[in-house]
């Protein structure tokens, strides 16, 4: 019998099991329950107040004071700091260390910001404008007429200049890129950790040395991870169909093409991400012998994944186009999380994709190998939990 042929047997076995099993039905629906009521309170979940960083620039520094205590009467945080190049703050606003960065004079401020300017911080800045254009009246001239004050002062507001056009369909994508990092970041836990439990099971009743005795290690791992693989594959393509679909009907999105894109990308990097984990997984799973001893042997892995999901959630909603969010989504460990939201955002450029996709199937390579090596040596191990560093010595 062929290995390939072998690999599929035992995935088969998995697949016919794992979908015919009462809790992969259920999960599936509560999965989609779960979706449509995420989707409905992401807004309020992520509506709280933020600090809101403010570069000022020349004589615009000033205001430092007035801006603070302004703000915090108008239940603004914001955090003021002193810049002396104008250019340099526009290259913060562009990788998201500032907000906005205002220049000019006190009497006549102008406002630089990536997309748009906050209301209430621009209701803020617009009152301090309007204080100090009346303080000059007043201080320049001697017969006053209180209309003419009031229009002139009513007229002063903040120049406002955006690099970058907003995105009037960013919400949506925000909501988008949030749902997708959520249904990827539970489904390589679950299947993950289903990997490693199936691992231990067969290991603590003995049905691996049956296995064993008609097929190799390597390929008992291999039809593992492909056969639990398919089946989140095919639970994450229902859910996030039924999603996209629901979106569509309901008119709740605009944007059905860039939905069903970030869908179709999401499944992708759910094979990327699965093989890179599920390995580790299944390696991680071999080294002891009862499930008790699993979640202790699995922490460190589920930490990198919950490690992933929280900076994914902050980075996409907070920081989307900064500097740190493009390098982490490139990086193996939280490229299959972080980076399809970038592209449900539109902030991942072409070739961030294709560095990503390289050093993701580098590192499935590499983790394979590895993942097989102790699997091989650990898996007929009975007893206390096997030393990593024993299981990859050369036999």
């Amino acid at each position: 019998m062929s290995p390939r042929h072998t690999v599929w047997l035992v995935a088969r076995r998995e697949l016919r099991t794992r979908l015919r099993a009462k809790s992969f039905l259920i999960g599936t629906a509560v999965s989609i329950a779960v979706l449509i009521g995420f989707v409905l309170m992401q807004s309020t979940l992520f509506g709280g107040e933020r600090v809101t960083r403010v570069g000022l620039s020349g004589q615009a520094a000033a205001i430092s004071g007035p801006l603070t205590e302004e703000a915090r009467a108008r239940g603004i945080d914001v955090v003021v700091s002193t810049v002396r190049d104008p250019a340099a703050g526009e290259s913060a606003i562009a990788d998201g260390d500032l907000d906005a960065l205002v220049t000019g004079t006190p009497a006549a401020l102008h406002v630089v910001v990536d997309e748009s300017l906050d209301e209430n911080l621009r209701r803020a800045l617009n009152s301090l404008v309007q204080q100090e254009v009346l303080r000059a009246q007043l201080a320049t001239v001697e017969d006053l007429d209180p209309d003419q004050v009031l229009a002139t002062v009513g007229d002063a507001t903040v120049d406002v200049r955006s690099l970058r056009a907003p995105d009037p369909t960013h919400d949506e994508r925000l909501a988008m890129a949030l749902v997708i990092v959520a249904l990827l970041y539970l489904s390589l836990l679950l299947y993950g950790t289903m990997v490693a439990q199936g691992v231990v099971e067969e290991k603590s009743s003995r049905v691996v040395e049956i296995l064993l005795a008609t097929v190799r290690p390597w390929e008992l791992l291999a039809g593992k991870v492909v056969g639990l693989g398919l089946v989140g594959l095919a639970q994450l393509t229902v859910v996030g169909g039924v999603g996209v679909v629901l979106a569509a009907v309901t008119d709740v999105l605009t944007i059905p093409g860039v939905a069903l894109g970030t869908l179709l990308w999401g499944l992708l990097w759910y094979l990327l991400g699965y093989l890179f984990y599920a390995t580790v997984f299944a390696a991680a799973g071999s080294l002891v012998s009862r499930q008790e001893e699993t979640q202790s042997v699995l922490l460190p892995i589920t930490s990198v994944l919950v490690l992933a999901f929280v900076m994914g959630f902050g980075l996409l909603s907070r920081l989307p186009n900064a500097s740190a969010t493009a390098v982490l989504s490139v990086l193996p460990p939280f490229a299959p999380i972080l980076l399809p939201g970038r592209l449900a955002l539109g902030t991942a450029t072409a070739w961030e994709v294709v560095v990503a996709i390289v050093l993701m199937l580098t590192s499935v390579a590499g983790l394979t190998w590895l993942a097989g090596r102790i699997y091989a040596k650990a898996v007929l191990r009975t007893g206390p939990r096997l030393p990593l560093r024993e299981a990859l010595r050369k036999s």
